[in-house]
């Protein structure tokens, strides 16, 4: 344990280390540490203050808010002098709060002033930094382009350093993939401090961060992604419908039809509870984007669909960043919102996923449906795959999960009460519809989206995990893939420099 004495020695040490290696830079203006005033502002992401709130790891060291390539290599040098961790956020919305919480002495990497984003319409490519957010990446590819988008994720807040780097999907994943299967380069730091592209790391360096956690590797500065084209106007719609026994149905038939649809049809199924109705709070929402106009997708969904019963009024036409907006919950309001720095969506709250490779039994449905009335804010989100999904191999980039997945899940459970009671009541209900699920999800291994990132799917889980231990949960995020990452891993990183309680190990026989 490393008394206040070591620790300030510590901190001294580190922040002399940084001018000594960038002399004429002045190190207060990006070096915060725990005697100036905006160290505790910064110190920990507000996204979920389950996360924020723990009391089982260190504030670090110091956080840095790096503006170029060179105060993340003197970072990453002075913290392997001073035997310190290193911890990368982009936008903060780890799930278990790996990107700003270790148990041991540690440095926080902040990627909050890398968020410049460079479009280039007419090669429709992209540069953009890990810190800047999805909501900014769109925003930006909109002013410059009103025919071509991104297929990210919904959220707008989200770190795209984070989400490409962990596969990253959305609405338009059905069409065009996952984000990282459109990532065409990239510029990071390794653990030697060298300043590393697509041709310098070599290819499988570069396979390893599209999918298996940029964390693991090094300090991914900036991507180079590839635009995809959208019609001028596209379609969404919201249909909600309370849970009965015709809604389970429809369900079924939305199990067995929504990922052979065409592919430019995405249709996301979220079973809520919802406030404030008393007589069915429980309801599916089928929510919706294609990539055209309403004139084909009411044809389409009367044939492949007409369950649903879709009418045009439940439909909207509107532009693919109009569409963002939608998706976002922001509908109405200004494109500017999606440039917001401000995290719209703070809340308490724990996850987990599954995947779903055939069609769960309707009756289960009706279990869901008794098990959301004991809580008040929980969320069933199923994401359907197929389409371009299904004709990338699995093992393109680490994200396995491609042919013979019907869709994804992700359980969610909110809460606004403070305390460890109230967050081990709500954790335990979540844990408990995992465990009730466990008949009707992928097996051998029961699989999960790293993304979603979830402690309670390991054991053993601590900061020099071996392969053996670490490959409990490795081979539920990567499958077979996860070996071919600990063998990068095991060659850029031979020292396990870049390590948290869920990274990529060193590779053993």
């Amino acid at each position: 344990m490393m008394n206040c004495i070591d620790a300030t020695r510590t901190h001294n040490g580190f922040v002399s280390c940084m001018n000594n290696i960038i002399p004429f830079s002045n190190t207060s203006s990006y070096v915060f540490t725990h005697n100036m005033p905006m160290y505790s502002s910064i110190v920990s992401s507000p996204h979920n203050p389950r996360c924020s709130n723990s009391t089982a790891t260190r504030k670090p060291v110091g956080i840095v808010t790096p503006q170029n390539e060179a105060e993340i290599r003197a970072t990453i040098i002075c913290s392997r002098e001073h035997r310190l961790q290193v911890r990368v956020r982009s936008g903060g919305h780890d799930y278990e709060g790996l990107s700003y919480l270790c148990k041991t002495p540690f440095v926080i990497i902040d990627m909050r002033n890398l968020r410049s984003i460079a479009i280039d319409i007419k090669q429709e490519t992209a540069w953009v930094q890990s810190g800047a957010t999805l909501g900014e990446l769109y925003y930006s590819i909109a002013q410059a382009s009103q025919i071509h988008g991104f297929p990210g994720g919904i959220c707008p807040s989200v770190g795209v350093g984070g989400h490409f780097s962990g596969g990253g999907f959305g609405a338009m994943v059905r069409k065009y993939g996952l984000a990282a299967d459109n990532v065409i380069d990239a510029c990071l730091v390794d653990a030697k401090g060298r300043f590393l592209d697509r041709e310098s790391m070599g290819e499988d360096f570069f396979w390893a961060i599209r999918g298996g956690g940029g964390a693991s590797f090094g300090v991914i500065v900036s991507w180079k992604i590839k635009l995809i084209r959208v019609p001028p106007k596209v379609t969404v719609f919201s249909v909600y419908k309370n849970i009965d026994q015709q809604t389970i149905g429809i369900i079924d038939h939305w199990q067995t039809k929504a990922h052979k649809m065409k592919n430019e049809l995405f249709i996301r199924l979220l079973v809520q509870y919802v406030r404030g109705d008393t007589n069915t709070p429980v309801q599916a929402l089928f929510n919706s984007l294609f990539l055209g106009g309403l004139r084909d997708l009411l044809p389409l969904m009367n044939k492949s669909f007409p369950q649903l019963g879709l009418k045009a009024k439940d439909c909207i036409e509107m532009s693919w960043i109009e569409s963002v907006l939608y998706f976002a919950g922001l509908k109405g309001t200004s494109k500017m919102l999606l440039g917001n720095k401000t995290d719209p969506y703070v809340s308490y709250f724990k996850a987990k996923s599954d995947f779903v490779t055939k069609p769960i039994p309707q009756h289960v449905f009706l279990r869901i449906r008794e098990k959301f009335y004991q809580q008040k804010l929980v969320f069933m989100i199923m994401d359907p795959y197929g389409g371009r999904m299904n004709e990338i191999s699995k093992s393109h980039i680490p994200f396995p999960h491609r042919r013979g997945n019907l869709y994804n899940i992700q359980y969610l459970v909110k809460w606004e009460a403070n305390g460890v009671q109230a967050s081990n009541e709500h954790m335990h209900w979540l844990s408990e519809l995992y465990k009730f699920m466990e008949p009707y999800v992928s097996k051998h291994p029961r699989k999960a989206y790293v993304n979603y990132r979830d402690l309670d799917i390991g054991t053993n889980q601590h900061e020099n995990a071996s392969y053996l231990e670490a490959k409990v949960w490795g081979e539920k995020y990567f499958k077979r893939n996860f070996k071919r990452l600990a063998k990068v891993k095991s060659k850029v990183d031979p020292d396990n420099f870049f390590r948290h309680e869920q990274s990529i190990p060193l590779y053993q026989n």
